[in-house]
């Protein structure tokens, strides 16, 4: 079974890596194993100017990878911008239990939208979302949570995508 994704979409600044920072550690508390994916529309740089990896890269290799104890990390040509579900099936593997994605508002994964009345709303479809947060009411059909009910939008993730049966029957068997 494919590990499920939840997206959470809104305006630049309305909170999105906030809450999600908040809410990973109660899904954590509660035993899940979480990825997240975030998008950058505009294009980003991590490895930093002068370091090895950056060197290697400069270069010309296609694809750089840093490994240290406990750690890895893969700075890698793509050819177009990657799915979710590419990122995914091609780097993640079935031990995880949910992936938070960031961004991604035109794709057909379930979504919270973060809507705050200082930032304003984005044009999301009804279709496939899961819950609003905000500081104001909306005219949504789904749940509504304020700002600070990261507990509430944690226990609907978890009702909505429980943890995989696999990872629960390896950690009996441990």
């Amino acid at each position: 079974m494919a590990v499920p994704i939840v997206s959470f979409v809104g305006r630049s600044n309305s909170g999105k890596t906030t809450f999600i920072e908040r809410v990973i550690p109660e899904l954590v508390r509660a035993g899940y194993k979480v990825a997240t994916v975030k998008h950058a529309g505009h294009g980003f740089d991590l490895d930093t100017e002068g370091k090895d990896s950056w060197r290697h890269k400069q270069a010309g290799a296609s694809s750089v990878m840093v490994l240290s104890k406990g750690s890895m990390a893969m700075f890698a040509d793509v050819s177009e911008e990657m799915s979710v579900e590419a990122v995914r099936d091609r780097f993640l593997d079935s031990s995880y239990d949910l992936i938070i994605a960031e961004g991604w508002k035109h794709e057909s994964y379930p979504k919270i939208v973060i809507i705050r009345e200082t930032v304003g709303e984005i044009p999301v479809s009804s279709e496939g979302l899961l819950a609003v947060v905000s500081d104001k009411p909306t005219n949504f059909s789904v749940p509504l949570f304020g700002l600070d009910d990261v507990a509430g939008v944690a226990a609907l993730i978890m009702k909505q995508f429980p943890r995989s049966r696999s990872r629960l029957e390896h950690e009996l068997e441990a």
